[in-house]
């Protein structure tokens, strides 16, 4: 084993004992939320409870990272959404049609200063036609609300876990 090696690995047993606590709290908060989240959509909207997962992760585990900031996480969503609902009313083949959603998102998303990575999937979903873009606009903002108020309300209580 390489001294590289062994320091990350004193490193990561060190930050696991001094935050050991966060991790469970954090972790019991963010599958909490989701689980209420999924009684309300239900289990046939797979790409977009994806999404949201993603979003969890960010929102509960990196509390203070710029994607996990009530602008981004709402507002790439919304860029999501836009982009997503773009591309449902077009006819070209999958092959095309998924990787131009999702490079539009980034583009519009990094453009707009509202990075948040899980908002590609959204684009995603609503492309798939899992379901209608005024569908997947009430759940998502819904979701991206709640999530959004979650961090706000408990952010005395979180910390960064990455």
């Amino acid at each position: 084993m390489t001294r590289l090696n062994m320091k990350s690995k004193a490193t990561i047993i060190e930050k696991f004992k001094k935050l050991w606590m966060y991790y469970i709290l954090q972790s019991f908060l963010a599958a909490l939320a989701l689980f209420v989240l999924v009684l309300v959509l239900g289990e046939n909207k797979i790409v977009v409870i994806t999404s949201i997962g993603a979003t969890s992760f960010l929102v509960f585990a990196m509390p203070t990272a710029v994607s996990a900031q009530t602008r981004n996480v709402i507002g790439g969503h919304l860029v999501g959404l836009a982009c997503g609902t773009i591309f449902y009313f077009t006819k070209l083949p999958y092959f095309v049609e998924y990787p131009c959603v999702v490079g539009m998102a980034i583009f519009l998303m990094v453009a707009l200063d509202v990075e948040h990575p899980p908002a590609a999937g959204t684009a995603l979903a609503v492309v798939i036609n899992e379901l209608s873009p005024i569908d997947a606009f009430v759940i998502m903002m819904i979701s991206a609300l709640i999530l959004s108020q979650c961090r706000y309300f408990l952010r005395q209580y979180l910390k960064d876990l990455v």
